[in-house]
């Protein structure tokens, strides 16, 4: 075999070098690793305390009236119009992502309930009822008022409007009052 002259050797150094050059620094470097569900769920209880895990993907707060749950997914196989919600019987869910995804929230009680209470005020962008009767209403607190006279009623979800993949007015939404 006969040796490699001098400039070819250079040649190829230099072309070595220049290719590795352009790769991008994130795909020189392995993938940092997505936050497990558990540390994603201890991050959540750090940023808002008050709550207690209750199982792998849930936290409950005000002794189990709000439920936050993590790993939600919409169910797109079953429906050939869209996601369909992940959203237990007996409830009235939100999410913080349109079509149903991203974290949950979830609520059952009757009447007004001010969404900060759990740091879910201006946060909800999909909605599902899955009760069997009643409704909600979630609405915006009206700007420079203490009381909430003039709060406004942004949408609404019941038996007979179970579901909207975008809330109008996403982000908006400050408190809920459930009609029982």
């Amino acid at each position: 075999m006969k040796p490699i002259p001098h400039r070819i050797a250079r040649a190829l150094a230099i072309a070595a070098a220049t290719a590795a050059l352009s790769v991008p620094p994130t795909a020189a470097l392995a993938a940092a690793p997505e936050p497990t569900l558990q540390h994603q769920i201890d991050g959540y209880l750090a940023a808002h305390p008050g709550g207690t895990q209750i199982n792998a993907t849930e936290i409950s707060y005000s002794q189990g009236k709000f439920v936050v749950t993590f790993g939600t997914r919409p169910n797109r196989a079953a429906a050939a119009a869209g996601p369909v919600a992940d959203c237990p019987s007996g409830w009235f869910c939100f999410w913080d992502q349109p079509d149903y995804a991203g974290l949950r929230g979830r609520l059952s009680s009757c009447g007004w309930q001010d969404l900060a209470t759990w740091d879910w005020n201006d946060r909800t962008m999909s909605a599902y009822y899955a009760m069997g009767s009643g409704s909600a209403q979630f609405l915006n607190h009206a700007a420079g008022t203490s009381a909430h006279t003039r709060d406004t009623v942004l949408f609404t979800i019941s038996t007979s409007k179970r579901g909207l993949r975008l809330v109008p007015s996403p982000g908006m939404a400050d408190h809920v009052n459930r009609i029982c």
